[in-house]
């Protein structure tokens, strides 16, 4: 994974969960970094973060606990170069992530490559509390008619208030920053980030003495 580059695997990790840990722009990283004695550039940084961040995710997800058959499904919105985009994310009833997907439109073809992704992911739950969006009601239906499956479809809002507040984390932690300029930019922050998440929700077996620990356990 760490072949072929100038630096050290750990000064590429610590980089790259400096990052997605806190609200530091990739030039902050680099001020860390100099002040540890490490002199990288801030756009090496991010090529770090591009292409490690799937990776580190790959290897999360192979040892993501079990989530809970109850869902909570909603979107957020977040700027990319100025533009809303779309952030599905679904937790379960005890606020455990269950998956997440940035998409460029909000639509039901969108709801249900989400739903897909995070059914294929986790497990198939047995009732899924959404809003009034009728686009994720949509999904829902298309996959138990197509999957011959019985997802309960459940519309209370206060009931998805745990969600919101977990949307309000992810938020202020890219709000912090200076924003997206490219789709797959975000894309791979914010599902670093989400894992980071995760592993500070204790969602991940066997987990390290701290976060940070964990977090390069998965480049093990």
């Amino acid at each position: 994974m760490f072949k072929g580059h100038c630096f050290p695997k750990a000064i590429i990790l610590q980089a790259v969960y400096f990052k997605l840990r806190f609200s530091l722009s990739y030039r902050d990283v680099e001020e860390l970094l100099s002040i540890r004695g490490v002199k990288v550039d801030h756009a090496t940084i991010q090529r770090w973060v591009f292409k490690f961040t799937p990776l580190l995710e790959q290897q999360f997800r192979k040892r993501k606990k079990l989530v809970g058959k109850r869902w909570r499904l909603d979107e957020t919105y977040i700027k990319v170069k100025g533009e809303w985009r779309y952030l599905y994310r679904a937790v379960d009833k005890e606020g455990n992530t269950v998956d997440f997907l940035l998409t460029k439109r909000r639509q039901r073809i969108s709801a249900q490559k989400f739903l897909i992704k995070a059914i294929e992911n986790n497990v198939n739950p047995e009732l899924i509390n959404i809003d009034k969006s009728g686009s994720n009601k949509a999904a829902i239906k298309l996959y138990n008619r197509r999957n011959y499956s019985n997802i309960k479809i459940r519309q209370c809002k206060y009931l998805n208030n745990i969600l919101e507040q977990d949307h309000r984390m992810i938020k202020w932690r890219i709000m912090l920053g200076l924003g997206f300029k490219e789709f797959e930019s975000a894309k791979r922050t914010i599902s670093g980030i989400e894992v980071v998440r995760m592993i500070k929700k204790n969602q991940l077996v066997n987990p390290e003495s701290s976060t940070y620990k964990s977090f390069i356990s998965l480049a093990s």
